[in-house]
């Protein structure tokens, strides 16, 4: 049983032994957000109970958007989350003793795609058509959504100032339906939730794709070694774990800092955006 209580979904009852809080950010609705990570969170409770012979319990905690998910991290609110990357390198800016549990896998590797959608009946045939249009873009500090879009637009020539306007929208499937929905003539979302849009019927087509790096999981600043590396050891040695796929499709990998260097570069290429 689970209850969702001012931005915290636990479980009921608590138990006695290690508890801890999961901390991430509503990139897509709520409750999906909910159906996603808790089955994977019991998972991860059982698995390092038997290793570290305690009863661990843990807690979703679900900010209401990027900037107050890196505050929890960053002040140690929650004791470890899932970022993207552009959050991590914001985190880290803020303290930097939070370390990275794993990375998220993609067929054995840390990098996938991010796409610049437009409605599929669109005349739009390249980026540079984009000049005198509008664009729809996700979260201010999500990286998709924002830095690595803006960064890829910088190199094809475009500024703010070429377009007619531009919006955040917040999340990635808000992106997909306003750009369905002939709001905006493009937008930039994660390649997954173009897909799934896809699927259900929005009438949207990729322009362009580009490369992002996968999401670290991270722990905050102090959080007890013993229970970082069991958490760290069950979750890179369980990538064929079905209930793991749900959140991690490919499972884990290790991870380390210099990994998002990529990400910081377009983080500051976006400022002459």
């Amino acid at each position: 049983m689970v209850a969702l209580v001012t931005g915290i979904v636990t479980t009921v009852p608590a138990r006695a032994g290690i508890e801890l809080v999961f901390g991430t950010y509503a990139a897509d609705k709520p409750s999906a957000t909910v159906r996603k990570y808790r089955p994977f969170l019991t998972f991860l409770e059982t698995r390092m109970e038997a290793l570290l012979d305690e009863e661990v319990t843990i807690n979703l905690r679900i900010s209401k958007d990027y900037e107050a998910s890196i505050d929890d991290l960053a002040s140690g609110r929650v004791d470890f989350a899932r970022f993207g990357p552009a959050s991590y390198v914001h985190a880290m800016d803020r303290n930097s003793g939070i370390s990275i549990i794993a990375m998220e896998s993609k067929k054995g590797e840390k990098r996938f795609k991010g796409v610049i959608a437009v409605h599929k009946d669109s005349a739009i045939e390249n980026v540079e058509d984009l000049v005198g249009l509008s664009f729809a873009f996700g979260d201010e500090l999500s990286t998709i959504g924002r830095y690595l879009s803006q960064s890829y637009l910088l190199d094809a020539g475009i500024s703010a100032n070429d377009l007619h306007g531009y919006a955040y929208l917040g999340r990635h499937d808000l992106v997909g339906e306003a750009v369905g929905a002939g709001k905006f003539s493009a937008g930039a979302l994660k390649e997954s939730t173009f897909k799934e849009l896809v699927a259900k019927g929005v009438p949207i087509r990729a322009l362009a794709s580009f490369d992002n790096v996968t999401k670290p999981w991270l722990a905050r600043s102090d959080l007890d070694p013993r229970v970082f590396e069991a958490m760290q050891r069950v979750m890179l040695s369980a990538d064929n774990e079905e209930i793991v796929k749900r959140v991690a499709k490919n499972g884990f990998l290790a991870g380390v800092d210099a990994d998002y260097d990529f990400v910081r570069r377009a983080m500051k290429r976006s400022r002459d955006f």
